[in-house]
């Protein structure tokens, strides 16, 4: 798995890793089904601390994103239809800032509809 992670931002890192896989899976890079490194071989690809990864993979985990077990390790999986309070209290937060921003609802949902159009292309 190939993640590109900036040590030096703002994001913490565990949160990076997350963010990543969440888009390879909308994109079809990640199918349900399919096997992640251990955390141990995600820590050590990254080179990041055992702990960074297993932080990771459990906020993952609990977001329904994977699956773990002790002999299959984690997989991929696609998390139950509708969008999580989490979720949607991002959003909002997003809209809001884009509000500060001087965005108006006309340009925020254009600004949406050419994410989403990007995300369906896999860019």
């Amino acid at each position: 798995m190939l993640l590109r992670l900036d040590f030096s931002g703002d994001i913490p890192i565990y949160q990076q890793i997350r963010n990543q896989v969440v888009t390879a899976i909308a994109s079809g890079q990640l199918k349900p089904g399919e096997k992640l490194p251990t955390v141990r071989a995600l820590a050590e690809e990254c080179g990041i601390n055992m702990m960074t990864a297993s932080k990771a993979y459990q906020l993952l985990k609990s977001e329904g994103y994977i699956t773990t077990g002790r002999r299959d390790g984690a997989t991929v999986r696609l998390p139950a239809a509708g969008a999580g309070p989490e979720t949607l209290e991002g959003l909002r937060l997003r809209i809001c800032e884009l509000r500060l921003a001087g965005m108006g609802k006309d340009e925020i949902l254009a600004l949406c509809e050419k994410i989403f159009e990007e995300e369906a292309l896999g860019k």
